[in-house]
């Protein structure tokens, strides 16, 4: 239990979802790496072999794109971009350096709202492409090599969010991680990262 000090940022099924969605990612950078180059390949027997990721991977995907859906569908209407998170973004250089005049943030922040759609984004595009890369005698040569193109492309977008997200959530905007571990964070933080959404939780609370 929390105590009086505490807010509820996260559900528990919310980071379910969440960990669901971050670990089958993983595994599909991971193994899409190994079948991506040979240097990587040593990866693959870190995953069980070549035959395994192979069969694996595909499975995973949509596994992964069937979590993304549940965490759109969880948050699409708190990710939506409102007049002060766009004023948010024409002063994002001021969040960069901590400065002052930044606009309120709700309980998400423009930056993430902004990479909560290209993940999202990103997930359909690597799902599309990847169906011809699983069943390529279905699919023509020239689909099969767009899809080529499309899913490498979206995997690196992919991976460079994946790479921000950990990063602001662990060594720039500190008790991010213990929020979608635990679920909870201080009022203090709330107030300091997330003052709008603070405010309407204790107003309704």
């Amino acid at each position: 239990m929390a105590d009086r000090d505490e807010i509820q940022r996260f559900t528990m099924a919310e980071r379910l979802i969440h960990w669901a969605v971050a670990i089958s990612f993983v595994y599909l950078v991971l193994s899409g790496l190994a079948l991506f180059h040979p240097s990587f390949y040593w990866l693959a027997y870190v995953l069980g072999g070549g035959p395994v990721i192979r069969q694996w991977h595909p499975i995973v995907g949509v596994l992964m794109f069937v979590f993304l859906t549940a965490m759109y569908l969880k948050w699409r209407r708190d990710m939506k971009l409102d007049d002060l998170d766009r004023r948010w973004l024409r002063q994002v250089h001021k969040y960069i350096r901590h400065e002052e005049g930044v606009p309120e943030a709700g309980r998400f922040n423009a930056g993430q709202k902004l990479l909560f759609k290209t993940m999202t984004l990103m997930g359909v595009l690597l799902l599309l492409s990847g169906i011809p890369l699983w069943f390529p005698m279905r699919f023509s040569r020239n689909v099969r090599e767009w899809s080529i193109l499309v899913h490498e492309v979206a995997a690196l977008v992919a991976i460079g969010g994946l790479i921000a997200h950990i990063y602001m959530g662990t060594a720039v905007v500190r008790g991010s991680m213990r929020a979608m571990l635990t679920g909870w964070v201080s009022r203090a933080w709330a107030r300091a990262h997330h003052p709008r959404w603070a405010r309407e939780f204790e107003r309704t609370s």
